[in-house]
């Protein structure tokens, strides 16, 4: 699949993020299936057996006469040696999802795997010096980690880094910070960027993987009450205030770091299982609606930012 391919099969340039315990074929099958481009990370799945399941019914829910609904996985790469990550890829070679995520590492071996049976790889960026190596080792895209980003963040502005990558790549740009409607699309296309990359949005839908106590939170908090981080998970990261307290956590005082990406916070409390992230587009959550009247509210939004941009140009002519 081509890039052109991808985005004429798509109703809307969105990606619906792959997130850690979040996503699950329900959300990817509902995203793929509303037009967007669904995904899940292979980290999810508890061994290559049950992702080998969820593979098979992924691939039967989005069968389309014969054509079939794209979607993407995400790896984390891992060593050449890890029989996880071993796994994954033979699983990755057998069902061809038509675009393949990749995070961490080095991305150079799956890009050449991947590209066998043509389908396109995306590489998490959250620097320039990142994002030179990744269009190094023959990635079709790069997914721009800017601030404000769900999960594990950057801290880059959009308007400075979309540029400054556009100057030095031409294939795609997926921008992810904050993005929650049609408008902010719309919005990732004017900067520059091919496709827009929503996580937090779709973690407080119908078919998200999260608690209904994290749904509950994501529609309550606001943008002040996402904690940006590295004492939780060890690597900068996002968190909810209301996920910390919730768990006996001081936000304003978190246990400092023992070194590199080992935080100290108690034991039985766990990173993404306990303390809960989001994006700074918490602060747009009503609702906790299904995925395809997510979608629908952003074509809506969409269409009308796009319709304003015609009106404005035709006015100056």
């Amino acid at each position: 699949m081509t890039l052109d391919e991808l985005k004429a099969r798509l109703r809307l340039p969105v990606v619906c993020a792959p997130m850690f315990l979040v996503s699950g074929p329900e959300l990817l099958i509902a995203a793929s299936r509303a037009g967007i481009l669904g995904s899940l990370p292979a980290a999810n799945a508890r061994t290559s057996d049950e992702l080998e399941e969820w593979l098979i019914a992924i691939e039967e829910a989005l069968a389309d006469g014969g054509d079939r609904h794209p979607y993407a996985i995400n790896l984390i790469v891992r060593s050449a040696d890890s029989p996880r990550f071993a796994g994954e890829l033979a699983l990755i070679e057998r069902f061809r999802p038509p675009v393949v995520i990749t995070s961490v590492g080095k991305p150079g071996a799956v890009v050449e795997r991947v590209h066998t049976y043509g389908g396109l790889v995306f590489h998490d960026v959250a620097t320039m010096r990142h994002a030179e190596k990744a269009i190094e080792g023959g990635v079709d895209g790069l997914v721009l980690l800017t601030a404000g980003a769900g999960g594990h963040t950057g801290t880059a502005n959009p308007f400075a880094f979309v540029p400054q990558v556009r100057r030095i790549f031409d294939g795609a740009i997926l921008l992810a910070g904050g993005i929650g409607d049609g408008r902010a699309v719309r919005a990732v296309e004017v900067l520059g960027a091919d496709f827009a990359y929503v996580g937090t949005r779709f973690a407080a839908s119908k078919e998200s993987r999260a608690s209904g106590q994290y749904k509950d939170l994501l529609v309550s908090q606001q943008m002040a009450d996402v904690i940006t981080t590295d004492r939780i998970s060890g690597m900068s990261a996002t968190f909810l205030r209301g996920s910390m307290e919730r768990v006996g956590l001081d936000p304003d005082d978190l246990p400092p770091r023992a070194g590199l990406l080992k935080p100290t916070i108690p034991e039985d409390i766990k990173a993404w299982r306990d303390v809960w992230s989001g994006g700074h587009g918490t602060g747009l959550i009503e609702d906790i609606p299904s995925v395809p009247q997510i979608v629908q509210r952003m074509e809506a939004d969409y269409q009308a930012a796009t319709g304003i941009a015609r009106t404005r140009a035709q006015d100056q002519r």
